[in-house]
């Protein structure tokens, strides 16, 4: 069972610090809302990855090429609009940023929405998560969920800092939260653009 959580711990780990849409997501609304409000965003994979992991292991063998190509595109679009709020909250003085009291529902849904919409989990449960959990379920169903345990504890506290850590850099004064608004916006922009010309060219 101990190897098992530390290979989850080690892949979650792996999974919260690779830059991705959703690190540049929590940036975004860190900024605009405050860490308190964005932190429950960081909970998303626990929503998203439930049908994911259904629809991996108990649907299909392999993620098929029309599903990846379609999500990466839906992905992109949906970025897209991100990035465009983003781009608002950066052309809006500080002062007229007035926080949100249901912002915090917003973020998480926001947040589900762009990972369900992205196909690296798809991608990462049919080829590495998949199997592990797996060959640990075989050997007993308290081994697959110390893996399962491990991978989620480890990636949502990654977020979780991440969040906290855009919350230190929002208190640093209006030129700084405008000109870190300008780059998540970007930063949205990039991610989207890709993914929409990768799944383009896989069409």
């Amino acid at each position: 069972m101990l190897l098992y959580l530390i290979q989850g711990l080690t892949l979650g780990f792996s999974a919260g610090v690779s830059p991705g849409p959703l690190q540049a997501y929590f940036l975004s609304q860190t900024l605009k809302h405050g860490w308190k409000r964005t932190l429950p965003a960081a909970f998303a994979p626990l929503i998203s990855d439930g049908p994911i992991i259904l629809l991996v292991l108990w649907v299909l063998t392999q993620t098929p090429d029309w599903l990846r190509q379609g999500l990466q595109i839906a992905g992109g679009v949906f970025i897209l609009y991100l990035a465009w709020g983003a781009f608002q909250t950066f052309r809006r003085p500080p002062e007229a940023l007035t926080p949100d009291p249901a912002q915090g529902n917003r973020s998480l849904r926001e947040a589900t929405v762009m990972n369900l919409l992205n196909p690296n989990p798809y991608i990462f449960w049919s080829t590495i998560l998949g199997p592990i959990l797996i060959a640990g379920w075989q050997e007993a169903p308290t081994v697959g969920m110390s893996f399962i345990l491990g991978f989620y504890v480890a990636m949502i506290s990654i977020f979780m800092g991440f969040i906290a850590l855009f919350g230190t850099a929002r208190q640093l004064g209006p030129q700084v939260t405008k000109g870190l608004s300008g780059v998540s916006a970007l930063a949205l922009l990039g991610f989207g653009v890709y993914q929409i010309g990768a799944g383009v060219l896989l069409w």
